[in-house]
């Protein structure tokens, strides 16, 4: 009751906004319908790892995921990183504008209302202590706690670690981006549910979240999902 009435407070003295276009926002969010509408959606798409695809009429799977399958079992990216998704990312994630990650966090919180199945566990896609310290916190852990808000689904944010520093994926040619992040990472401690997601905000290649993907499989979780805002 007490958290209601300081949401209530909030609102009334500071009314949402667009952090896109400033003009007055009529939902929770600071979004206005005009730049919601707006976003680049992620529609058409493989349906494993959420590779933007020119499809028929049916779900279909890329030419990628058909030769070698990811070790994760499904990927949920509702939006393309491109224009205004770019936009809230890069300043979230490189010039600290924390209010973009909320939106960020409520927007992908309100795709998993529509999946069938939630997982017990969100862990976010670890950053070395290195990079942490650079940036000063990890994106992937404040829009995994945004979604756990939501959904009541716990964040472990311990069980995997970065081993070693890498290069920017982002940085780096696709062949070159899977030696990179050739065992990086480290399961410290055993997770004990079958069904876990992996939280990211964005997702290229997808080679970062199929090595912890890979690890989870190994260690004896049954179902890895991919949970990120956009995809490449």
């Amino acid at each position: 009751m007490v958290n209601n009435w300081i949401n209530i407070i909030q609102e009334y003295c500071l009314p949402p906004t667009c952090l896109f276009c400033n003009e007055p926002s009529h939902n929770p969010r600071d979004l206005c319908s005009f730049c919601e509408k707006a976003l680049p959606r992620n529609k058409d798409c493989c349906i494993h790892c959420g590779q933007p695809m020119t499809l028929a009429n049916n779900p279909s799977i890329c030419g990628q995921c058909l030769t070698n399958p990811p070790y994760f079992d499904s990927t949920l990216a509702p939006f393309r990183y491109q224009r205004t998704v770019r936009y809230a990312i890069q300043s979230f994630k490189y010039h600290n504008n924390y209010n973009f990650a909320r939106l960020l966090g409520e927007l992908l919180a309100n795709e998993i209302a529509t999946e069938k199945t939630l997982p017990q566990r969100l862990i976010p896609v670890p950053l070395h202590a290195s990079r942490y310290r650079e940036r000063g916190f990890n994106q992937a852990f404040e829009i995994a706690k945004i979604i756990s808000q939501h959904h009541k689904i716990p964040v472990d944010n311990c069980s995997l670690q970065r081993r070693r520093p890498t290069d920017y994926q982002s940085h780096l040619k696709a062949k070159s981006r899977s030696q990179n992040i050739k065992n990086a990472f480290l399961l410290s401690q055993k997770i004990t549910v079958p069904h876990v997601a992996i939280i990211d905000d964005v997702m290229t290649t997808g080679n970062t979240v199929n090595e912890l993907a890979r690890m989870l499989k190994t260690a004896g979780v049954q179902n890895v999902d991919v949970w990120v805002c956009a995809r490449a």
